[in-house]
């Protein structure tokens, strides 16, 4: 049976970086709360041109480059966001118009943070069915877009940033083994972006009550998020035979160092085994995991033969899990 194998990796983040001292000139906080509830220094925030799709091209144009494939040989584009360019046509739409990839199709996945799992999960059936031979997944947001500027519980959680993988289809073993998508929109309104949609369409009173801007439940999330996590990444080593001490790797979503730990913690996973960007991007939702990838292989810290756990929890609520033989 065809497997899907990461031939290429890629990320992007902008210029700009908001650290804690500057959002301490913004709302009443202070760097230290900032730095000890979350773990979080700075994050990099998208210039006023820049679009979801303009950073999403940037990591793929990497990607593409790691893997020696032309962008008129792709077969499939899947963008992870919930902050897409615009509501029609999709991102995805505009990242093929931007590489010229003329043969691929294109479409857009909102699973929140766990949009990039999502993404991989579908591709991953669509190459063993053998309906496509090479998938550009990515992960793109522009937080800072729908980013509550004065609410100083979520504001210093979010970053704009990008990344994407190169699927081709593969026999070998050293592919993606495993997936595992799940939600519960029991606790939907935990993470929300409630008005601007068919809901609560964009109208000045709708925007005036700050409802297209993020909220987000941070005590019940955090409770849900690390026995979630817990639970499934122990599911997913059992499903595939492995026990904790064969990874070589878990790359979380960078949510909150609190949490990373948690889910490190149940796996006995001492933490230099566990990829961390997040002090230097903070939450860049389904754009987090495959920064943090790209790091990681770009730093030597993967390598062949190593199995690699991806991880992930977000709004829907939604989680996710990979596990990658490299």
């Amino acid at each position: 049976m065809l497997k899907a194998k990461i031939t290429g990796t890629g990320s992007y983040v902008p210029d700009k970086l908001l650290t804690n001292k500057d959002l301490v000139r913004i709302v009443d906080t202070s760097e230290e709360w900032i730095l000890e509830r979350t773990g979080i220094r700075e994050r990099h925030i998208a210039a006023k041109d820049q679009t979801t799709s303009d950073l999403a091209v940037e990591a793929a144009r990497q990607a593409l480059k790691a893997a020696g494939v032309k962008a008129k040989d792709l077969d499939l584009i899947i963008v992870g966001t919930c902050t897409p360019d615009m509501f029609l046509p999709s991102t995805a739409c505009m990242v093929q118009l931007k590489l010229n990839a003329k043969n691929a199709a294109a479409f857009d996945l909102n699973a929140a943070c766990s949009g990039f799992l999502y993404g991989l999960s579908v591709a991953s059936g669509y190459m063993s069915s053998g309906a496509f031979k090479k998938i550009l997944v990515i992960g793109a947001e522009t937080l800072s877009r729908f980013t509550d500027w004065q609410d100083r519980s979520t504001c210093i959680l979010f970053g704009d940033g990008a990344g994407a993988v190169v699927l081709e289809a593969t026999t070998g073993s050293n592919a993606l083994l495993y997936t595992h998508i799940k939600s519960d929109a029991e606790y939907w309104d935990y993470i929300q972006i409630p008005g601007g949609a068919a809901k609560e369409p964009a109208t000045r009173a709708v925007v005036d009550k700050r409802l297209t801007k993020i909220r987000m439940k941070g005590n019940e999330t955090f409770k849900v998020a690390v026995k979630t996590l817990e639970n499934l990444v122990v599911e997913t080593l059992e499903k595939c035979d492995l026990k904790p001490s064969q990874l070589s790797l878990l790359i979380p979503h960078q949510a909150n160092l609190r949490i990373i730990q948690a889910t490190a913690k149940r796996l006995g996973l001492p933490m230099d085994k566990v990829m961390l960007n997040l002090e230097r991007y903070g939450n860049t939702s389904a754009a987090s995991i495959p920064i943090a990838l790209d790091e990681s292989v770009r730093t030597g810290r993967v390598r062949e033969g190593d199995y690699i756990l991806l991880e992930a929890f977000g709004a829907g609520l939604t989680w996710a899990s990979a596990l990658v033989k490299w």
